[in-house]
């Protein structure tokens, strides 16, 4: 019987539970063995695994992180790619890896399948910015937990006639700040992709103010570029990745100059990627998660499980994360409809 190896790596988001348990229902129905590996790509490096079997997973679709745990850690950066991690797989017997990971941990899947191991990937993350797929199990919770923020926001934001800048994650791509500040009727939406001038924005929020709209919220994605077009990080952190956020100050800075009115800043960070996840996340995991182990159990490699046009199918794991999926332009300018 086949032995599938099933990490979660990098950032946590809502549905990596219901992903695992898809794998392990599935698998365990056909007599498969799954061993979990602790911590993500570190696990597999330093050889932390324990078996999982269909009651290890019962119930854990509605919780939050994921029970193996993750680490940002990586074979290439932090080891020597599939050299690092053959001991773990040999003690192990792991003929078959699944990995459930963002655009770098698929692309570093991606390389230890060229390098000869069987992996296949799962896309995971709040960012939806995995090009291989219509959409990324995380990202609908989080705009939901976003949109519940702008909502609360906004009343206080209107009993002071302030300006609210809420600040949303997002490196490369606007995804979340879209989507949450379209749904939460956000005056602004400033994305990386899409350039921004202040001098206009804070005249069109002048203007608002003045015709007896008591508040206005701008929902900034943390890659955003400052007012001077410099990116906006708080250095490495301990594994020596950039560590971004904190453009929301600068802006607010300058359209309290500009516009005159009081302008707050609301940081929500990581509470975007915890809590329970929505149904939407939960079902779309799963259906990522059956599919990953279908395809370990047919012997098809080199690819990841992903939504196309509702359907979940099999993509080439490497073109599918070799660039990142932007957000199109023709829907910033829907977006834009809304501001006034």
């Amino acid at each position: 019987m086949t032995t599938i190896g099933l990490l979660t790596a990098g950032g946590d988001c809502p549905g990596l539970n219901a992903a695992i348990r898809g794998v392990v229902t599935r698998a365990s129905a056909a007599g498969a063995t799954v061993v979990g590996i602790e911590n993500g790509w570190a696990g597999l490096m330093e050889g932390r695994t324990r078996l999982v079997g269909r009651d290890d997973v019962r119930g854990i679709s509605v919780r939050g992180g994921t029970i193996l745990g993750t680490s940002r850690k990586d074979p290439y950066v932090h080891g020597s790619g599939l050299a690092s991690i053959q001991p773990t797989l040999d003690t192990t017997g792991i003929e078959v890896l699944i990995v459930i990971g963002g655009d770098g941990s698929l692309r570093s899947g991606a390389m230890l399948a060229s390098e000869g191991l069987a992996v296949i990937g799962v896309p995971k993350t709040i960012d939806n910015d995995i090009a291989g797929t219509d959409v990324s199990f995380g990202f609908g919770t989080a705009v939901q937990i976003v949109t519940d923020a702008i909502d609360r926001l906004t009343t206080t934001a209107e009993a002071h006639n302030r300006i609210m800048v809420i600040e949303v994650m997002g490196r490369h791509s606007g995804w979340i700040a879209l989507h949450a500040g379209m749904a939460g009727g956000a005056e602004a939406i400033l994305v990386p992709e899409v350039p921004y001038n202040l001098a206009d924005l804070s005249a069109r929020l002048v203007a608002r103010h003045r015709s007896g709209r008591d508040y206005s919220i701008v929902v900034v994605a943390e890659g955003v570029v400052d007012p001077r077009g410099e990116a906006v990080t708080a250095g490495a952190d301990i594994l020596g990745f950039q560590r971004f956020g904190g453009v929301s100050m600068s802006i607010a800075t300058e359209l309290e100059r500009l516009t005159g009115y009081e302008t707050r800043v609301m940081i929500l960070g990581h509470l975007q990627r915890g809590g329970t996840p929505i149904a939407f996340d939960r079902i779309l995991a799963a259906r990522l998660g059956i599919k990953s182990a279908e395809l370990a159990l047919g012997g098809q490699y080199g690819v990841m499980a992903a939504v196309r046009n509702g359907e979940i199918v099999a993509v080439d794991l490497a073109s599918a994360c070799a660039e990142p999926r932007l957000l199109p332009r023709s829907l910033y300018e829907e977006a834009a409809w809304f501001g006034a």
